[in-house]
């Protein structure tokens, strides 16, 4: 007698196949979109078209996975591994731009921060170097002053009992410490000329660019430092501008304190 074996194909998941691709493809395309940018490869609604479509592959393959998941779940069919996989990766690709959409959501759309708003620091050299598609460097007025004021506070300027040179001293070390970079810089003498120092922040991972100009007048009692940070492109700073000025005067006070 002749024994017969069954053999039963067992079928792979489609969707967890799918999944796990577009999973995969999505962290070269947000990689690609960031450091292109960085490096100045490409502008910045290009690189942010691109970022928006890597997250959305990313996001589209971590919904995929979840959906193999059950499926596979129900059907017995073979490639969990993948969706399970899939899912993983999304949610490394999304977490780090999440975490950023979901600090600044609550935030009003500014993209200019002053410590004076009656008499913001003005930009100079930056004026001339300014791309003609980036934000406008003038202020935008009382409105959003008020609204400023309303969301931060605590944005103000610091009064110091230091003179304007040391205080500018103390500024232009601050700032070479962020490794800000420094376009042009105003050494004060005494009331007849203010200080200032006009540098480009870079966010750390994509380099998303801030002009700041920071300004340092001598008064009766020592010196004032004003600043002001105003984002190159985009229609929401997500705070990082307020974060640039609150953590400067933050650590020239304390500074300043230790002497």
């Amino acid at each position: 007698m002749i024994r017969r074996r069954l053999y039963v194909e067992e079928r792979f998941s489609p969707l967890a196949r799918w999944s796990f691709r577009l999973s995969l493809f999505s962290v070269p395309v947000v990689v690609l979109g960031a450091l292109l940018y960085r490096f100045g490869l490409l502008d910045f609604r290009p690189a942010m078209a691109t970022l928006a479509i890597g997250l959305a592959m990313a996001l589209l393959a971590g919904l995929m996975g979840v959906v193999a998941f059950f499926v596979i779940w129900e059907s017995g069919w073979r490639g969990m591994g993948r969706s399970v996989a899939a899912v993983a990766i999304a949610l490394g690709v999304l977490t780090g731009p999440a975490s950023v959409l979901a600090r600044g959501v609550m935030l009003p759309q500014l993209t200019d921060i002053a410590t004076d708003a009656e008499d913001p620091p003005r930009f100079r050299a930056l004026a001339f170097a300014h791309p003609r598609s980036a934000n406008p460097q003038t202020y935008p007025g009382e409105a959003a002053a008020m609204t400023q004021r309303h969301t931060y506070p605590g944005i103000k300027p610091v009064d110091l009992s230091a003179t304007a040179e040391e205080a500018y001293n103390a500024v232009k070390a601050l700032v070479e410490k962020r490794h800000w970079r420094i376009l042009d810089e105003v050494q004060p003498r005494g009331p007849r000329r203010d200080g200032q120092i006009e540098a480009v922040a870079s966010s750390p991972v994509m380099g998303v660019r801030s002009d700041v100009v920071i300004r340092i007048r001598a008064t009766p009692k020592g010196s004032r430092v004003d600043m002001r940070s105003v984002s190159r492109y985009g229609g929401h700073d997500l705070g990082r501008n307020a974060r640039h000025i609150e953590g400067l005067m933050a650590d020239l006070s304390a500074e300043r304190r230790r002497k």
